[in-house]
């Protein structure tokens, strides 16, 4: 099956298509589950309590349609965490997020199994067959729930929006039929005794009320797996807020009128709901409908159920598949799962590897009710998570950027956080062990991040953020690029590059002057300096201005001017300092370069101009690649920032030594395109190439470009930064040439 490293897939679900993704996923398995539970918790009010974690859910889908119409990319939570987070944050949300589903994927698989385990052995019984193996045992149940897992994951390998949505408006209409029988057996009931069975309606008033929604709200949750599909929703801005609210909608309209005639015409004369679900908390909506609509009315409870949890695994699965792919795109897991099938248009690996998790979870842990409470815990600090980054995102962009904008900010945002945290709390404290797991979840992430992927995923992270100015926006950063002026011949140029390294709007260019002041000078004197300071910056400025960019200027009286500069990087707290050198042959220059890079924090460029005359003349870059990967970061921006410029070509050289095997040259061309894509160079020309003398080999390529871009290692406070390789290639090299130092 053809692949490619693409990772995004077709638009082709409509406004039905997203509305049945939430359905699928929210109606019917957690009410059928957890109905019991809340009536022992809070008798018949806890219809009052599923209209609260009703309000609560809206309040959250408010939030979740706002970030998923902004950033409508597959991934959910982890889409949104990137944008407004940091990497190492978002990974840790993607992290559990991914789990959450996998887990609401094993619950789903299980409950599955177990009704439809539980229907086939009573209808064995009806007909009078009697089975070798019992149907209820643990193997026939995980041989159904892996059935039924591997079956669903391979309709998804085919297409992801093929099969499926009959499990999810059938189920729908089963319940409606529930409902409606119950409801007009209900209408010929007299009202006296319907009250009857309602009272009390607070049997342990609001501490049983919450308590009801602590264990239940995650029977609503499901409509956030809309963002997670948001990548292949058509016309975003409406069809995800759209089909988050309708799915939450009915999903209301099937939930409150159900727990309606369970607790009144679906309890006998003379018991309540609460003792009711005391006695049978499992199956109570079965045996309730039984009451009222007999034999039939049992079927048609187990037939919602099988078909709810076919749903709700189908719609857990596709989205932790598409949590998963979003992170390999971002190498924050391994890039084999980032891959789109060519032939299905399908990330065929996110997908094998959420099965397999899923397959190791249901054979390994034979009790998962910790984790089960674990994935509940997690999806409402994942809710809770959310709504502080549609705070920030608002804050930052200002609600004028977003399509789609929740009512009442930051109310909304406010109350649906805390409520979600909350019971987030609650949750914890009811079930520790679901604080265990998740711990536990969340260490072992860490672990594999800080090993295997922070690197590669912060290389791309860094491009991102060059290529998407907006990143830095979203994230509250407000980069300042210091650039000391000398010459006012090369200020446009350099402020040309600063600029593109800090975008207008979003991060700030300072010009620097520095006066040195002589030796006999003495305050109160005027100091003749100033006057030719004066002129190179406004020569500096006017340069700018015509080029259209908009630097601010400073100058400064200082004896030494490396230490001003020093001094003012520090101040400032700069993330870039940018330095125009015209002669790297000088030793006091390149020492007292030496002296900045190892006392600055800031990342320093270092830029001989020499015949290109301004940044547009620069359409052929070489990058030579060393392999200890210091200056990745670094390399990454700049080469983002400097996307836009209509560079023509971009080469990646890397020069082994020249007694490397010849099976080695395959394995470096692959590290290296890797690389480059890693920096977002699509398309880049990739060399690799054996020599015992690497510089000779970097010279003669830099014959062919305009730009050179050149590593320089930070060696510590007394080690020297510019070794004889990299004068080397500066002193026998006329192109532009970038020196490229990174803080660490």
């Amino acid at each position: 099956m053809p692949e490619s490293d693409h990772t995004q897939l077709s638009r082709t679900m409509g406004l039905s298509g997203a509305t049945g993704i939430g359905v699928g996923a929210i109606v019917g398995g957690g009410i059928l589950a957890l109905a019991g539970s809340a009536f022992i918790a809070a008798g018949p009010s806890a219809i009052l309590a599923f209209a609260a974690n009703g309000a609560i859910a809206v309040l959250t889908a408010l939030s979740y349609a706002e970030m998923g119409s902004a950033f409508p990319e597959s991934g959910g939570t982890y889409a949104f965490s990137k944008k407004v987070l940091s990497a190492p944050a978002a990974f840790m949300v993607g992290w559990v997020v991914w789990f959450a589903s996998v887990v609401a994927s094993v619950l789903y698989a299980l409950g599955f199994a177990a009704f439809a385990s539980a229907g086939l052995e009573r209808l064995l019984q009806l007909i009078h067959v009697h089975a070798v193996f019992s149907l209820t045992a643990r193997p026939s149940v995980l041989l159904l729930a892996g059935a039924a897992t591997v079956g669903y994951s391979l309709s998804l390998i085919r297409k992801s929006t093929s099969g499926g949505q009959w499990a999810t408006w059938g189920k729908v209409i089963v319940f409606l039929v529930i409902i409606g029988g119950g409801l007009l057996v209900f209408l010929r009931r007299p009202a006296y005794e319907l009250s009857g069975r309602l009272s009390p309606f607070f049997p342990h008033g609001m501490t049983g009320v919450i308590k009801a929604m602590g264990y239940t709200f995650i029977a609503l949750q499901g409509f956030d797996l809309i963002a997670a599909m948001a990548g292949e929703v058509k016309d975003p801005r409406r069809n995800i807020p759209g089909g988050m609210l309708f799915s939450l909608g009915i999903a209301l309209v099937i939930y409150l009128p159900l727990l309606l005639v369970v607790a009144t015409v679906g309890v006998p004369s003379g018991q309540n709901i609460a003792a009711m679900s005391l006695e049978r908390p499992d199956t109570v909506v079965a045996v309730a409908v039984r009451n009222y609509l007999g034999p039939f009315g049992y079927w048609l409870v187990v037939v919602a159920a099988v078909l709810a949890m076919l749903s709700a695994l189908r719609a857990n699965l596709m989205a932790a598949s598409r949590v998963a792919l979003s992170m390999a795109a971002d190498r924050a897991l391994p890039r084999i799962i980032g891959r789109i099938s060519e032939a299905r248009h399908t990330p065929v690996h996110a997908i094998v590897m959420t099965l397999m998790m899923v397959l190791a979870i249901l054979l390994v842990i034979p009790d998962i009710a910790a984790a089960g409470a674990a994935a509940s815990l997690i999806f409402l600090v994942s809710f809770a998570l959310t709504h502080w980054t549609a705070i920030l995102a608002r804050m930052r962009v200002g609600a004028g950027a977003l399509p789609f904008k929740a009512p009442w900010f930051p109310a909304v945002q406010i109350v649906g956080g805390l409520t979600c945290l909350g019971l987030a709390v609650f949750q914890g404290l009811q079930v520790p062990s679901a604080g265990l797991v998740g711990a536990l979840w969340l260490g072992a992430g860490l672990a594999l991040y800080l090993v295997f992927f922070a690197r590669r995923a912060r290389i791309v992270d860094a491009s991102n953020a060059a290529v998407d100015p907006q990143l830095m926006l979203l994230r509250g950063r407000s980069p300042l690029v210091l650039v000391p002026i000398a010459n006012p011949a090369n200020a446009a140029f350099m402020v040309t590059l600063a600029t593109a390294m800090a975008p207008p709007s979003i991060g700030r260019v300072l010009l620097l002057s520095v006066v040195s002041p002589p030796q006999d000078w003495k305050q109160g004197r005027p100091l003749p300096q100033l006057d030719n300071s004066q002129h190179v910056l406004r020569d500096a400025l006017n340069a700018s201005f015509v080029a259209g960019l908009k630097p601010e200027a400073l100058i400064t009286v200082a004896p030494h001017a490396w230490l001003e500069i020093i001094r003012v990087a520090r101040n400032y707290r700069c993330e870039s300092l940018l330095i125009g050198l015209s002669d790297l042959e000088q030793k006091a220059a390149l020492q007292n370069l030496e002296r900045l890079m190892s006392q600055v924090d800031s990342d320093v460029v270092v830029l001989r101009a020499n015949s290109v005359g301004n940044l547009s003349k620069i359409k052929r870059v070489l990058v030579p690649v060393g392999g200890r990967g210091q200056q990745d970061l670094l390399r990454a921006r700049l080469l983002g920032s400097m996307r836009h410029l209509g560079i023509e070509e971009i080469t990646f050289l890397l020069v082994l030594r020249e007694d490397a095997q010849e099976e080695a040259l395959p394995r470096a061309q692959n590290w290296l395109r890797q690389l480059a894509e890693d920096e977002r160079a699509a398309g880049a020309r990739i060399v690799v190439k054996r020599s015992k003398r690497p510089a000779e080999e970097i010279i003669r390529l830099a014959a062919e470009v305009d730009l050179l871009i050149l590593g320089l290692q930070r060696q510590g406070r007394r080690r020297k930064i510019f070794g004889e390789m990299v004068l080397q290639i500066a002193h026998n090299t006329t192109c532009g040439l970038v020196l490229i130092n990174s803080k660490g």
